[in-house]
């Protein structure tokens, strides 16, 4: 496991009219703050990869379909640096919610014949300064970067 890099295991709790899934509460340990909730989606064929963020944590899970998560640590220091970790998460094979420490590059494909749709619960809003929509806590570099030793399934990415 990459060092700082936290999972709950989720449960599904269905019943006639569907299903319900806690996702994450602010009563519990894993819970550090709350920023904002959004929701993203991949098509198949499609990876969006990959960044990281120096102040931000993000609290990722897969909420239809299936996502491949995968997190490349390539912090100073880390007693896991240059580590590769991979998680395949959907709401009926594998439902967790995966903590992303910051200084953690991470991206995901869909893992899916159907669009995978994604939540994630950052600890901190977009634009909290210092940062601006302009200027974000994101740093990147392309799907296919020769600095992380990690070939995506999909050949298509951004």
């Amino acid at each position: 496991m990459i060092y700082g890099v936290k999972v709950k295991q989720l449960k599904a709790i269905p019943d006639e009219r569907g299903r319900l899934m806690e996702v994450l509460r602010s009563d519990e340990p894993f819970f550090e703050g709350f920023g904002q909730v959004y929701v993203t989606t991949c098509l198949p064929g499609f990876a969006k990869a990959w960044h990281y963020h120096r102040i931000q944590s993000d609290f990722f899970t897969c909420v239809k379909g299936r996502m491949r998560l995968v997190l490349f640590d390539s912090r100073e220091g880390s007693p896991t640096r240059n580590e590769i970790q991979e998680f395949v998460i959907s709401m009926d094979e594998n439902p967790v919610l995966v903590k992303i420490p910051p200084g953690v590059y991470h991206g995901f494909e869909c893992a899916s014949a159907e669009e995978a749709v994604v939540v994630n619960i950052p600890d901190r809003s977009y634009n909290r300064p210092p940062f601006s929509h302009e200027k974000p806590d994101e740093y990147r570099l392309p799907f296919d970067a020769i600095e992380i030793p990690y070939k995506w399934k999909a050949n298509k990415g951004g």
